[in-house]
């Protein structure tokens, strides 16, 4: 059997994602690290899917293209893509399952296919992808090689923050219903906030969007907590906005933390306290699999990207302590 980039990562004794960067973005390793990766490959006799090959065309699914985070993956997978000069066929779900089935099944007719947060049941994807190799990102689905953004460190980070500044009452603000990484986000804020004893309350689903989290605003205030950890930084962002025209300002009233890390997080006033997904590793790690399973490769196991908690300006000592 054709050695794998798996086997050439366990061999240098480095993750699956660091190996992937020694083929695609070589600039990023130190160069002690990129040799041994490539001492590895030679010995294994491992080929690299980007070199050599014949151009391949990739569907490439997104729930909504107008969100930024799918805009910096979508960007990562064209550039990963274009080192084999590889071509790109995205479609755009708009959160609307019965587009997604549809444009699963019209992406069987390329050479493979990155599915992108899927929202449909694991049982229907598995049946609309068939025999195409595909790769999904951002959701685990047994029998398809995934790639991870981590939902426990960088969300638990983000709880012992707030419990730090003496917050005793959290809201965790969902994104949208039959959201994968909704649901883990949950699971690892609730287990947090369950390890300290604080009080955590689960607002309804909205839209990941900045009109989701205005949405979302009045429920918060309503709650009574004095922190909100929001699906996503453009929930948290609209959620800023909501609270404003209820005449609540943001950390004095309430602190806000969002997940991600999309540029706006970073730049607005105040600045976004986030919990940073590595996006952009995802998309170039995502493209190295699926052209690794088109060859023909096994891809079984599941590669988990860190996260990490970026503390700014949106989070603060509650009012009352």
């Amino acid at each position: 059997m054709a050695a794998t980039l798996t086997d050439v990562a366990r061999r240098a004794g480095v993750s699956i994602a660091t190996a992937s960067r020694a083929f695609g973005e070589p600039g990023r390793l130190a160069p002690t690290t990129r040799e041994r990766v490539m001492e590895a490959a030679a010995d294994l006799g491992y080929a690299n899917p980007q070199a050599g090959t014949a151009t391949r065309t990739l569907g490439v699914i997104v729930p909504d293209v107008a969100n930024p985070v799918y805009g910096k993956l979508l960007k990562a997978i064209q550039a990963q893509a274009w080192h084999g000069r590889h071509r790109i066929v995205l479609f755009d779900a708009d959160e609307d399952l019965r587009r997604e089935s549809e444009q699963i099944e019209q992406a069987r007719r390329f050479d493979g296919m990155l599915l992108c947060s899927p929202r449909l049941p694991d049982a229907e994807v598995l049946a609309l992808i068939g025999t195409t190799p595909a790769v999904v990102i951002n959701r685990q689905i047994d029998g398809v090689p995934c790639v991870l953004m981590d939902a426990v460190h960088g969300p638990s980070q983000a709880i012992e923050h707030l419990v730090a500044l003496g917050h005793q009452h959290i809201a965790y603000a969902s994104g949208p219903r039959g959201s994968w990484a909704d649901a883990r986000r949950f699971d690892t804020i609730g287990a947090a906030c369950e390890r300290h004893g604080i009080r955590l309350t689960r607002l309804s689903h909205h839209a990941a969007s900045i009109h989701g989290g205005r949405v979302a605003a009045a429920l918060a205030a309503a709650s009574g907590a004095t922190a909100v950890v929001a699906y996503n930084d453009l929930v948290a962002l609209g959620l800023e906005a909501g609270m404003l025209e209820l005449g609540l300002t943001c950390p004095d009233d309430i602190s806000l933390v969002g997940i991600d890390d999309i540029d706006l997080a970073g730049a607005v006033t105040p600045a976004l306290t986030t919990v940073h997904m590595p996006i952009e590793r995802s998309g170039a790690l995502a493209v190295d699999l699926l052209l690794q399973a088109i060859t023909g490769a096994v891809i079984g196991e599941v590669a988990t990207l860190g996260s990490q908690l970026m503390v700014r300006a949106s989070t603060a000592v509650p009012r009352s302590t």
